[in-house]
């Protein structure tokens, strides 16, 4: 009964332990305030500040500021600090989605988490041709140094299906491909044998003809080495009848018919 009771306790507190580590990280109402400061930044000053350098004229104003001039405008002009960089690339991004977006007609609602030492905020904006997202970091202290800012237009309906249908369309398209490609490399398997055994022809032919040349020259050297005995025996046989003749007294060798010659090993 004890054990049953102890395994009873242990589980709930198994289950009370993966419901805690489920659950969001609680907020301090200190971060709450930064993230609604960050929420009020981003909605009425930083978004409406960069929809003016929308504008081609305005797109060129800080050309030829360096970085910590920029800085230092913005935080006297607007009373921000801000990242010299971090507003160039901003005014880039927002003249940039100008051509997507059109000009901005409404900023509505807004978002903003917490990341590390970054305060993330998302605002959502209404233009002329279409909705966007708004980006914008603050370092995550007292000061909402502003990090980043970006505008990024929201693909349409029609836009995600186009997109949908040609992604679609080209993985149907690389798999018949693969599949075609499959087909002719099994294809090809057929005609394998039929080349092995032609080259394997070849070969045998090739080696035929060798072994005929090397029996045609044998032959010839046989034929040769025969002539050359019979004529080497016609003359020994010459040579052996004068001899005889010579030994009889004989003035030629017409009494006489040398018929066959042994030789005495």
């Amino acid at each position: 009964m004890k054990k049953k009771f102890l395994a009873l306790i242990c589980m709930i507190t198994c289950i009370f332990g993966l419901t805690a580590c489920g659950s969001e990280e609680t907020l301090t109402e200190y971060e709450q305030q930064k993230l609604e400061v960050a929420k009020q930044l981003a909605t009425t000053n930083v978004v409406p500040m960069f929809a003016d350098f929308m504008d081609d004229e305005n797109a060129k104003l800080y050309d030829e500021y360096t970085l910590d001039e920029i800085a230092y405008l913005f935080n006297s002009q607007y009373s921000m600090n801000v990242d010299g960089y971090a507003v160039v690339k901003a005014i880039d991004s927002f003249h940039s989605a100008k051509k997507d977006v059109g000009e901005i007609q409404s900023i509505d609602s807004a978002d903003a988490e917490i990341d590390g030492k970054q305060i993330i905020v998302q605002v959502e904006v209404t233009g002329t041709k279409k909705s966007a997202a708004a980006e914008v970091i603050f370092s995550n202290d007292r000061f909402f140094t502003m990090e980043s800012a970006s505008l990024n237009p929201k693909a349409s309906m029609g836009e995600l299906m186009g997109k949908a249908a040609l992604n679609t369309l080209i993985g149907m398209g690389t798999v018949f491909v693969v599949l075609i490609l499959i087909s002719l490399i099994i294809s090809c398997f057929g005609f394998i044998p039929k080349i092995q055994a032609k080259a394997a022809a070849r070969k045998e032919a090739k080696k035929a003809a060798k072994s005929d040349g090397i029996d045609n020259a044998v032959a010839q050297i046989t034929a040769q080495e025969e002539v050359t005995e019979e004529t080497d025996d016609l003359e020994l046989v010459a040579v052996i009848a004068a001899a005889v003749a010579a030994y009889e007294g004989s003035a030629s060798t017409d009494g006489f018919v040398v018929r066959s010659i042994r030789r005495r090993v």
